[in-house]
């Protein structure tokens, strides 16, 4: 009679982004605080937080281009930054990344060929491009100048930038600011759907109710995290009804903390 011997188990996948420690100094000025969090993968990870609170500079370090980080912070298992994460991360800033005299096709054309250069890519540049403007909803814009379009247009086009050669992590600052709630409605809907497709994303935000869509929190307060949980898992840790509710609970904790600590000096 034989013996069963179970499988060994799977090791858990390692996270999208794993920080420990990590720290932005500007100047004499701490900007983020010894932080420590994760991003799982394949899945919708909201940075919610007011602004100035510290969430483009920590996305600015995930994606390899903030100055003075000092700590751990590994990126689909590489230190941020390496040169081999280039292709695998797409990142949208605040402002949009566009050329205003050109094209939405021609804007796409420009990026992808930076991304993938050479004339053996082409077939499979024009294919990104196509499916990246398709994912925005600008198909009937494609060959409109990008100077001629809307504000929530434009923040469309550098999101299917950020698409294009279909990356594994995707870095949005704000992607919604400014939009009317349709618009806003349909790039959720989006993002939930590029995640379906086993991408990660990192949202910021500063509008509480986006908490509500997304899969993961990492709140945000003068450069610290105050949670890193699921919704469900806040609302229910602060007696809570509400995303919002939770993270002022906890402005309130902190605040109750760092008084007590100034007094026991």
């Amino acid at each position: 009679m034989m013996n069963y011997v179970p499988d060994p188990p799977h090791p858990a996948p390692t996270p999208a982004v794993h920080a420990e420690d990590l720290t932005v100094r500007r100047g004499p000025r701490t900007v983020l605080h010894q932080l420590r969090f994760t991003v799982p993968r394949g899945q919708i990870t909201g940075l919610l937080g007011p602004s100035g609170c510290g969430k483009s500079t920590l996305m600015r370090s995930v994606v390899g281009t903030q100055a003075k980080v000092t700590g751990t912070l590994d990126v689909l298992g590489r230190p941020a930054g390496h040169p081999g994460l280039r292709n695998r991360i797409g990142y949208v800033t605040q402002a949009p990344s566009v050329y205003d005299d050109l094209t939405v096709r021609q804007n796409l054309e420009y990026f992808a060929a930076i991304l993938d250069p050479g004339r053996t890519a082409d077939e499979r540049r024009q294919e990104h491009v196509t499916r990246a403007i398709a994912d925005v909803d600008l198909t009937s814009h494609a060959d409109a100048l990008a100077g001629n379009l809307s504000g929530g247009q434009r923040n469309r086009v550098s999101l299917a930038v950020a698409l294009l050669g279909t990356p594994e992590l995707l870095v949005l600052d704000e992607p919604t600011v400014g939009l009317d709630p349709v618009l806003r409605r349909d790039l959720w809907q989006l993002f939930h759907e590029l995640a379906g497709r086993g991408a990660t994303l990192l949202v910021s935000s500063h509008v509480m109710d986006e908490a509500e869509r997304c899969h993961r929190l990492l709140l945000m307060r003068e450069g610290e995290i105050l949670a890193d949980d699921t919704p469900d898992a806040l609302r229910t840790r602060t007696g809570t009804d509400t995303v919002e509710a939770a993270f002022l609970h906890l402005v309130d904790q902190a605040v109750t903390a760092g008084r007590s600590k100034e007094t026991t000096r």
